[in-house]
């Protein structure tokens, strides 16, 4: 067999050469087929195809044209239906709402290949072709929508995805082991309309007589008609994201239909997690895009490792708790390091191990023993507003799995790129991974997430009081001077986060002035579906205590915010001025050192006069460009423009 045909079946004459005159699943995915293990696509056809199901993929198919969505014929048991790797709209727009031109999911990196809604596009074609074929949805959208959710894009509160897809059921979170329980319920000869008992999966139903042990959400309608009711009942979600402790959830709809999501299933065990990545990947895209230049997505991921998933970080803005769950889950270092072999010996490797991480990179245990048995807390966070007292903090599994990849035969260098948490980092008492984290794994600069420095801000993002970043950032800095490095932090921060005025945002502004610093990127908070700071933007009400919470929404407003983190630049002199005057900041106008900007009329004192224009129009370039002169300098220069006027 050539290498071609070890990929999945992706058209009839696939089918015809492995002799399967009809597939058990179609599945229809909005990214392109990249078989391998960072696409939720790759992992759950090898898992089903490792289970004796046959399975073929529709990438990308054209949602204009019926036909596309029959290339492989209907399948036995059912149509599985993802947007991809990305909830399609994060994939398409910008924050501001404007498309993207690039999607690094498609061939080539071309855009408009899948529709918005992808999920719901999908489902509603399939169900137009075939009518009584059950409808599987899953990965990241179907998860994060699989309720009643607010919906950015639209400025609307919509219903559960599972009713817009006209799906029969929804698999949530990873989906590794209920999508073989689906299956195995759908082969025994079990209707779709009556698989109501697997964990990680919502349905729908008329008759809720039979369920046990439940709670009652708001609903729909109630909902809707008041937004504070959502945050009632996000705060019953949230709190039952755990397997252990989680309850059935029941959401009401019109005309007497619920929406019924079980608990969350199980996490996977370190077998389990590597048997998951020792399944026979091609780890590449399909040959049939290589004439569009690939994936650009493959790039990315190529030469990294999956050390773990699941986060107890618990940040405000970030989905994982309802995707991935608060559990962290672990591959073994066997598994890992049998993966780094097969990077070695592919002939692009050039040494480097780009990352070896997940959501958190340093997070390789739970991060309590309880959790194991009795589940994650639902009214407290491990990690804020303080680390628990009951935390483990361990870094030397982590450790030794670094150690003994940096010394496989060809690797020169392994890189650490994913998020490092670092008040967890500051609460190990044992500096050694810190030291040889700066030693050997920072790639010239750090990336952290202290988000914001106003600890207003901070609290209502989930993240540490900015003192604990301080210390971080001088112990970084320490241990590079130990070892004679000159490495840097790149911190990534957030402008208009729920709770940031103009004042919290001209207070990022000062502190980074007073480190000379001004970031590249600045990530405007984005509302994605499902999580405690969307639910903010859209009630103006924090659902973990129900206090409400100051919203920027107006765009102007936001671009005020966005533009003084990076004051310096030029291009922002307008927005930084409207906003401290509009602040009542105007003393960060002027020519003192504390202050951002200096103020545009003295650039006009030089019209009268050659040498005056001269100057006149020298220091206007300086204000705008945000570039720093001499104290003599400046005094000159005034000087002499206030004299040629």
């Amino acid at each position: 067999m050539n290498s071609e045909n070890k990929f999945l079946p992706i058209s009839k004459q696939d089918m015809e050469e492995r002799g399967i005159e009809q597939l058990d699943f179609v599945y229809v995915s909005g990214d392109a087929y990249v078989d391998h293990p960072s696409f939720g696509h790759a992992i759950i056809t090898r898992i089903l195809e490792s289970h004796g199901y046959t399975v073929g993929i529709i990438a990308q198919p054209d949602w204009k044209d019926e036909k596309s969505i029959t290339i492989l014929g209907k399948p036995r048991l059912a149509f599985l239906v993802s947007s991809g790797n990305m909830d399609s709209m994060v994939n398409h727009y910008y924050v501001s709402k404007k498309h993207r031109q690039t999607d690094a999911y498609t061939p080539g990196g071309e855009p408009f290949k899948r529709p918005d809604h992808a999920t719901v596009v999908y489902g509603n074609l399939i169900r137009r072709t075939y009518k009584d074929i059950p409808i599987i949805i899953g990965g990241i959208e179907a998860s994060l929508r699989r309720m009643a959710h607010y919906d950015y894009w639209s400025d609307s509160f919509k219903r559960s995805i599972l009713l817009d897809s006209q799906a029969d059921l929804i698999s949530y979170g990873m989906g590794e082991k209920s999508i073989v329980e689906i299956a195995d319920a759908l082969d025994s000869g079990i209707a779709v309309k009556d698989i109501t008992f697997i964990p990680g999966t919502v349905y729908k139903t008329k008759d809720i007589s039979g369920i046990y042990d439940s709670v009652t959400l708001p609903s729909y309608e109630e909902m809707k008609e008041t937004p504070a009711r959502y945050a009632d009942s996000f705060d019953i979600q949230y709190k039952n994201t755990d397997p252990f402790t989680g309850k059935t959830l029941i959401e009401p709809y019109p005309n007497g239909q619920f929406l019924v999501q079980t608990p969350p299933q199980p996490p996977l065990t370190t077998e389990e997690m590597d048997a998951v990545y020792a399944l026979p990947y091609m780890r590449t895209y399909h040959p049939s895009y290589e004439e569009k230049g690939g994936v650009p997505a493959i790039n990315e991921i190529k030469f990294s490792l999956i050390s773990n998933r699941g986060c107890f970080g618990g940040c405000s803005f970030c989905a994982l708790t309802f995707h991935q769950g608060r559990t962290i889950q672990v591959r073994s270092h066997e598994s890992i390091i049998e993966e780094a072999k097969l990077l070695i010996q592919d002939k692009d490797f050039k040494g480097y191990i780009h990352d070896v991480g997940g959501p958190t990179a340093n997070f390789r245990h739970p991060s309590c023993q309880k959790q194991l048995t009795s589940g994650v807390c639902k009214n407290k966070q491990c990690l804020f507003p303080s680390p628990c007292k009951n935390m483990t903090v361990d870094h030397s599994d982590y450790l030794e799995l670094l150690r003994k990849l940096r010394a496989l035969p060809g690797v020169k260098k392994v890189f650490v790129r994913s998020g490092i948490r670092f008040d967890y980092l500051l609460a190990d008492a044992d500096d050694t991974f810190f030291k040889e984290l700066v030693e050997h794994h920072v790639s010239g600069q750090l990336k952290v997430a202290p988000e914001h420095i106003s600890d207003a801000v901070l609290r209502k993002m989930g993240k540490p009081e900015n003192a604990v970043y301080e210390r971080f950032v001088k112990k970084y800095y320490k241990l590079n001077d130990a070892s004679g490095k000159k490495q840097f932090l790149v911190p990534y921060l957030m402008s208009s986060h729920p709770g940031s005025t103009l004042k919290e945002a001209i207070e990022l502004a000062e502190y980074l002035r007073d480190l000379g610093y001004m970031p590249e990127q600045v990530q405007d908070f984005y509302p994605t579906p499902s999580t405690v700071s969307t639910v903010m933007y859209y009630t103006g009400i924090d659902p973990r205590d129900k206090s409400k919470v100051y919203v920027c929404k107006n765009p102007h407003e936001k671009a005020m915010q966005r533009a003084l983190i990076q004051y310096r630049n030029p291009a922002n002199y307008d927005l930084v001025m409207e906003a401290l005057k509009t602040a009542g900041r105007e003393d960060l106008i002027g020519f003192d050192k504390k202050c951002l900007i200096r103020p545009r009329k003295t650039a006009d004192y030089g019209k009268n006069g050659k040498n005056g224009k001269k100057e006149g129009n020298t220091y206007r370039k300086n204000v705008a460009s945000g570039k720093e002169i001499s104290a003599k300098k400046k005094k000159k220069t005034i000087r002499n423009v206030h004299r040629k006027k």
